[in-house]
């Protein structure tokens, strides 16, 4: 079946996890009340859902070590991951809470009428931008699902200076190096700026090397990481996955190569600002 294909209500199931209800995803609006699944509906719900897999150990360890582990998702939209994982990994569960942080009031009001209606009632919500919110001095698990350019810095600034014990992104659109590569074009080597001389290179480069900022600066904080695929291309071309596992203090081998890769290519992300790296 072809990714951006709808699915017909009898066969509906089998597109999602053990234990997630047809009721919930009704409600989100990712199933229709006939209970077919749109195409459009299904690309995000394969998306969410294969992020929710990714995510389980990390789940399943916080939960075990805190039990009124707060799970954070920044940029949180309609809060469609939310309720999801409060279905999957709380709602039966005495303690434990998801934060959703969204910028978009409306957006933030329908998700605490929905969670009000299912009687989720340890989700929270808060209309700020990342930067802006309140967060308690500890965060269990931190997520952004495809937070744009530099609002996945915010999210990963929040994280380690929370000491999150699990951080996942999923990075967007990347802009903010691309031009940092730009204006630092004649002050590097020679060889490093054929990387980046054209224009399409350059927002490519710019973008891996965000990303590969982006896990050296986890590394540097005590994480331990891994980067990977998402889901399909089919599903998004927006694709990268980096999560991090706090393990311990300031990584100098780490904090040494994240310093020559930023004088060797002249950028300093807000990652970096943020943190005074």
């Amino acid at each position: 079946m072809k990714a951006r294909e709808a699915v017909a209500a009898k066969h509906v199931r089998r597109e999602l996890l053990p234990n997630q209800s047809l009721e919930l995803l009704q409600t989100l609006h990712l199933v229709t009340r006939d209970g077919q699944l749109n195409a459009d509906a299904r690309r995000k719900l394969k998306q969410v859902n294969h992020f929710v897999g990714l995510l389980q150990p990390a789940l399943d360890d916080a939960l075990a070590r805190f039990p009124e582990a707060l799970v954070v998702d920044v940029g949180s939209g309609n809060a469609y991951l939310g309720f999801i994982l409060y279905e999957l990994f709380m709602k039966e569960r005495a303690g434990g809470a998801v934060l959703n942080v969204e910028s978009r009031a409306e957006l933030t009001e329908k998700a605490k009428e929905r969670a009000a209606a299912l009687k989720f009632d340890r989700m929270q919500f808060v209309t700020s931008n990342i930067e802006g919110a309140a967060y308690p001095e500890r965060i269990q698990v931190m997520m952004a699902l495809h937070a744009c350019d530099t609002a996945t810095d915010d999210a990963l600034a929040v994280a380690i200076k929370h000491k999150a014990e699990h951080v996942a992104l999923v990075p967007c659109c990347q802009a903010e190096v691309a031009q940092q590569l730009k204006d630092a074009r004649p002050k590097v080597d020679s060889a490093v700026q054929s990387l980046f001389s054209h224009p399409w290179h350059r927002r490519e480069f710019g973008s891996h090397l965000t990303n590969v900022i982006r896990a050296l600066v986890l590394e540097a904080s005590g994480y331990q990481v891994t980067v990977t695929e998402l889901a399909g291309w089919e599903h998004s071309l927006k694709n990268e996955l980096i999560l991090g596992r706090r393990v311990g203090h300031e990584n100098r081998v780490a904090k040494t190569r994240l310093e020559a890769l930023l004088a060797a290519t002249g950028v300093r992300p807000k990652i970096v600002r943020s943190l005074g790296l």
